[in-house]
């Protein structure tokens, strides 16, 4: 079995998951590795899963901020 998958591709479909799930959010909050495991399904070294994690982080964080910008394009 292949255990390979696309980084980018599994960091976009986890960061909307967790967007659209507030309970899910803290638990990446409170533990993004156990956290990105159950969402991918496998348990995987937590050193594979670095990567991933970082870049869900970076991925929410972009998000927030463009959602600050579009709420300050508002005040406007």
């Amino acid at each position: 079995m292949d255990l390979k998958f696309d980084v980018k591709e599994k960091v976009e479909e986890i960061a909307k998951k967790l967007q659209a799930n507030p309970a899910l959010l803290k638990s990446f909050q409170a533990d993004p590795i156990k956290t990105v495991e159950k969402l991918v399904g496998v348990d995987l070294p937590d050193e594979q899963l670095k990567p991933v994690v970082a870049g869900i982080k970076a991925k929410l964080a972009a998000s927030d901020l463009g959602d600050k910008l579009e709420g300050l394009k508002k005040l406007f």
